[in-house]
């Protein structure tokens, strides 16, 4: 049984509004229908993925098909966050692609180390962001096969 990825969620989770600013403008830009929920840290990322707090209606807030995950951000950063999916057996299963401003080798390696399934240096220039989306979204949206929810 396929995944319809027109119905696959994508969660965002950067603390800069700047930077979710942006990235919806190049979904947008680049006619990529999904649904997305903009999350600001890791708490509610993870509040988001268990259903708990302002995000317990499954309905509202259904288990996403892939996350974008910056690293550094307040009270959970995404390096915590990534951890904690990677040790959930009910989460581990999500594609987690950490997209953030830092080129650091370690925190390169240290993203795969702990499950990253890719590592993205955020663009500086807007086209380069929306060749970035139609990427993302031609690999993870067109050329993968997703798991099931619940398989």
């Amino acid at each position: 049984m396929s995944v319809n990825v027109a119905a696959v969620t994508i969660l965002i989770v950067d603390d800069d509004p700047d930077d979710r600013l942006l990235i919806e403008d190049a979904f947008v830009d680049c006619s990529i229908g999904n649904p997305r929920q903009y999350l600001v840290d890791g708490e509610q990322l993870l509040d988001y993925l268990n259903h708990r707090g302002s995000y317990t209606d499954a309905a509202r807030c259904p288990t996403p098909g892939l996350i974008l995950l910056d690293l550094n951000m307040p009270r959970k950063d995404g390096r915590e966050a990534l951890r904690e999916i990677r040790s959930d057996p009910a989460l581990r299963h999500i594609p987690v692609v950490v997209l953030t401003t830092s080129k650091a080798d370690i925190d390169i390696f240290t993203s795969y180390s702990d499950g990253s399934n890719s590592f993205i240096s955020k663009p500086a220039m807007y086209t380069a962001l929306l060749d970035l989306v139609r990427n993302l979204s031609d690999y993870w949206l067109r050329t993968v096969n997703l798991p099931q929810r619940g398989a």
